[in-house]
């Protein structure tokens, strides 16, 4: 782990700590829920409170070709992660490959209300062996975003993550969180503006371009069209829409276009916060993107969902979720451990690990390319 975050500091010396500077403006923010109906942040907002629009600013080719260049990890490793099946990645290929090479950032977006925040389900994740260092928000080192964002300009830092880090990150909502991460799907197809400001962390401000340079192709390409590996939303419904005015996402809540890989949506069927009352309408993709559907049990609770760092830390439950396929039936374990939320936290879990070998193979694969190595 330490010879991977140490190659992961010479290739990007300037990421880390130039990041803390653009997502300061989600900490400053953060409102409240009557706040937050009221203002709608847009990248306005956020320039109100400090922030600029960069201009003359174009899209950084040398930057985006040096993540292929001088991102590498020894051959035998890159051989080792080639080799994995990423329907079929065990605790032991998390902890002996994958967690010594490169992995997307997660962005775990919590409800309006953070009576609980995504800071347990971050430390789950980070239990179960993701690495800290792409869960963590890089300003304040927490362990939870806060859904009272500009969803374009959380698109826009997305497509700047692509360019300069050559992985698009994964995002998980709960609640209204949830509704974020849709959003930013929508944006990402175009269905609210035809193109959207890459949001450059290093300036702290929107630049005055629209594209970034592909660091796979080495081609420009607009933001508009990127596409993420995996999202989620954890009871996320259309009654906190309507009470908040969100009025754009009402018929948009349950429709996930193509730009993202695999989509997993996850209801209760009684969730009064969500408005289901006995039944829930499930997610739809528009295209070409994989969805999934998944309903709670119903001991499980609106708002403990993200409630689950315990379920790794007790060996049972622990080998059950590494142990975990979605569509197979496994009887659950007999525990003294609460498993309400059990089948959330293994059904993520299990998508991470997929999309998170995908990525570090297309990253290998891309890298050896461009080194003539096949």
């Amino acid at each position: 782990m330490r010879a991977r975050l140490r190659l992961r500091r010479m290739a990007l010396p300037y990421a880390r700590a130039a990041v803390r500077g653009s997502i300061a403006a989600f900490a400053a923010a953060r409102l409240s829920v009557a706040a937050f109906a009221a203002a709608r942040l847009s990248v306005a907002a956020f320039a109100a409170v400090g922030l600029t629009v960069a201009t003359g600013a174009i899209a950084d080719e040398g930057a985006s070709r040096f993540v292929l260049e001088r991102v590498g990890i020894d051959a035998a490793s890159e051989d080792r992660v080639l080799a994995l099946v990423p329907e079929r990645i065990s605790a032991g290929d998390v902890r002996d490959v994958l967690a010594h090479t490169y992995a997307p950032r997660i962005i775990s977006l919590q409800g309006s209300v953070p009576i609980v925040t995504m800071a347990p389900f971050a430390e789950f994740l980070i239990a179960m062996g993701y690495p800290a260092e792409e869960i963590r928000n890089p300003y304040d080192g927490s362990l939870s975003y806060s859904s009272s964002v500009d969803a374009r300009a959380l698109a826009g830092i997305l497509a700047w993550y692509d360019e300069h880090e050559g992985m698009m990150p994964m995002l998980i909502g709960h609640s209204q969180g949830g509704m974020v991460a849709i959003k930013v799907l929508h944006e990402l197809a175009g269905d609210f503006a035809s193109a959207i400001p890459v949001w450059n962390p290093r300036l702290g401000a929107a630049e005055d371009r629209t594209a970034i340079v592909d660091p796979v192709t080495g081609k420009e390409r607009p933001v508009v069209g990127l596409k993420v590996p995996y999202a989620t939303a954890l009871a996320t419904g259309k009654l906190p829409r309507l009470l908040l005015g969100q009025w754009t996402m009402l018929t948009r809540l349950r429709e996930i276009p193509d730009t993202v890989d695999e989509f997993t949506g996850f209801s209760l069927e009684w969730d009064p916060i969500a408005g289901n009352f006995g039944t829930s309408e499930p997610y739809r993709a528009t295209g070409t993107a994989k969805v999934r559907n998944l309903t709670l049990p119903p001991g499980a609770s609106h708002l403990t969902l993200p409630q689950v760092a315990e379920l790794a830390r007790d060996p049972a439950t622990r080998d059950w979720i590494d142990r975990y396929v979605p569509g197979t039936a496994v009887p659950l374990p007999t525990v003294h451990t609460d498993t309400a939320n059990l089948l959330h936290a293994a059904d993520i879990w299990y998508s991470i690990k997929k999309h998170w070998c995908l990525e570090a193979q297309r990253l290998i694969r891309a890298r050896r390319r461009l080194a003539g190595g096949g």
